[in-house]
């Protein structure tokens, strides 16, 4: 069955995959980078120091709406933190207060309406592909790709050269244990298989900020934990910067170095607790007076945000 793709150069319309398909055919695809490609030389062209953080939140605010409209809503206000380098937070707080986007705002996907982000010293103003790769909850790999290929793709997106990107794949698959299912389409996959796969692609990106967006909010309790472990291991391996939104008190405890509490919306920043643990994190830390003293301080702090944020959804 003859297929057409359009792509962003010739490489891609011919995806390096170093894996025949296991099953299943392309459709169409219409790939295009050229705005992030733009984006990223801004980027490059505005060097505005921040100190050494990796990322650096001055005065942030967001509302969604026009000056003067009724049905404006503020979504963040005020916002001011610094995230070091090769440092896993947490960002928690009610549900609808701001997180995903704050972290949107840090990844150049939304601009603030007041306030600057720098990330590795540049001020940003718009996405980041070299410097930041996205966990979403939802996997977003293309179903019409094998594993290996949409891996590829993702590389490409980031402008690496095609003689690397073998095996950057094939180490970033083998990190996360999937190496055996790079020839497997999406729909093969269960989802807690196809969250391996999203963590896996962050990785092969190589860049030094990670920005996970509650990525294991669909899964079971028991995968949740294992994908934990994992991920607590990855960060030792590879000493990223990981920003992580959540609305679990015992996912936050487990994988944070420090943990962003906020408000009810608008968000502010209520507190910082930190999880003086090294990682990677074992199994028994969850069943510590530690761990669990560290949980009910963070319910405390969460408690009357939470029955604000549920008196301005009713």
């Amino acid at each position: 069955m003859p297929t057409q793709r359009t792509a962003v150069s010739s490489q891609l319309a011919e995806v390096a995959d170093p894996w025949p398909a296991h099953g299943g055919e392309p459709e169409t695809a219409i790939l295009c980078v050229e705005e992030l490609r733009k984006n990223a030389l801004s980027n490059s062209r505005d060097a505005s120091r921040a100190g050494d953080a990796a990322i650096g939140i001055r005065g942030v605010s967001k509302s969604f709406g026009d000056d003067g409209d009724d049905g404006r809503l503020p979504a963040l206000q005020a916002i001011d933190l610094e995230i070091r380098r090769n440092e896993f937070v947490c960002l928690l707080g009610p549900s609808g207060c701001g997180k995903s986007t704050l972290l949107n705002i840090i990844g150049g996907l939304l601009k603030p309406s007041t306030g600057e982000v720098f990330v590795n010293g540049r001020r940003v103003v718009g996405p980041l592909p070299r410097d930041i790769a996205f966990v979403f909850q939802e996997d977003t790999l293309l179903p019409w790709y094998t594993i290996a290929q949409n891996m590829h793709v993702a590389l490409e997106f980031q402008g690496v050269p095609r003689e690397e990107r073998p095996e950057r794949v094939r180490a970033a698959l083998e990190a996360v244990g999937m190496s055996e299912f790079a020839r497997y389409y999406p729909h093969q996959l269960s989802v807690g298989m196809k969250q391996r796969i999203a963590m896996s692609r962050g990785l092969s990106l190589q860049t030094d900020i990670v920005l996970m967006d509650e990525p294991f909010a669909a899964l079971d309790e028991q995968t949740r934990m294992v994908l934990g472990e994992d991920l607590s291991g990855l960060l030792e391996q590879t000493h990223k910067t990981i920003v992580f939104v959540t609305h679990s008190l015992a996912e936050a405890v487990f994988l944070s170095d420090r943990i962003f509490v906020f408000t009810a919306r608008p968000a502010r920043l209520k507190s910082i607790v930190t999880v003086d643990e090294p990682h990677p994190r074992r199994p028994d830390f969850m069943t510590s007076d530690k761990f669990n003293g560290l949980r009910n301080r963070l319910y405390g702090l969460l408690r009357e945000e939470i029955r604000e944020a549920v008196r301005q959804n009713v």
